[in-house]
């Protein structure tokens, strides 16, 4: 496979990093493209998470499962990396499914790749470290959103959070999302 398709990856890292040609030579022979249809289940949580995947084009969702019914965890779309964290670093089971809810192409990274890349290239510490940050703190708004806020400032937040794809996400997951009914949610969009 030719690295043209890969050039948008390349340029992901090289926003932390300074990517060299055998860095470049290294992520080409280790990153695939693959493609999930809309509704197809991208990792099960009765697996353990051996791959994470960069979304080149299409939208993601992680969820669990709680009393038989699916609650959204966050969502990941262009530009941005997604697996079941604990699971894919621990290399054991964990609660989260993750579901294509468009049709999504992605590159795909096996956890035995990353952990090459890492011991190879010192410069992949810091790519992780840093990109890291960014969902750091996009962690702990949420945690101060679900636990200090209204249910019409939680859909704020979310807005804003989310803003290049909320429209895109069915209204029972971002009610999910909220941990608010989806009437409740219906009525707060209709206040706007």
């Amino acid at each position: 496979m030719t690295t043209e398709p890969k050039d948008n990856i390349f340029q992901h890292f090289e926003k932390y990093i300074h990517l060299s040609d055998t860095l470049k030579y290294e992520l080409t022979n280790r990153v695939s493209i693959v493609n999930f249809k809309k509704g197809e289940l991208v990792h099960d949580a009765d697996k353990i998470c051996t791959k994470s995947y960069f979304i080149q084009k299409g939208l993601i969702r992680t969820y669990f499962i709680k009393d038989g019914k699916e609650i959204s965890e966050y969502f990941s779309s262009e530009e941005e990396w997604v697996n079941s964290p604990r699971s894919f670093r621990e290399r054991q089971l964990d609660i989260y499914y993750i579901d294509a809810i468009e049709n999504t192409v992605a590159f795909c990274l096996h956890v035995n790749d990353l952990v090459y890349l890492f011991d190879h290239f010192p410069e992949m510490e810091r790519y992780a470290r840093l990109s890291m940050g960014t969902v750091f703190g996009h962690f702990m708004d949420r945690i101060t959103s679900l636990r200090f806020t209204t249910a019409k400032e939680k859909y704020e937040h979310f807005c804003e959070t989310y803003q290049g794809i909320y429209h895109r996400i069915p209204l029972g997951m971002v009610a999910s999302y909220l941990g608010i009914s989806q009437e409740t949610l219906s009525r707060i969009r209709a206040e706007k």
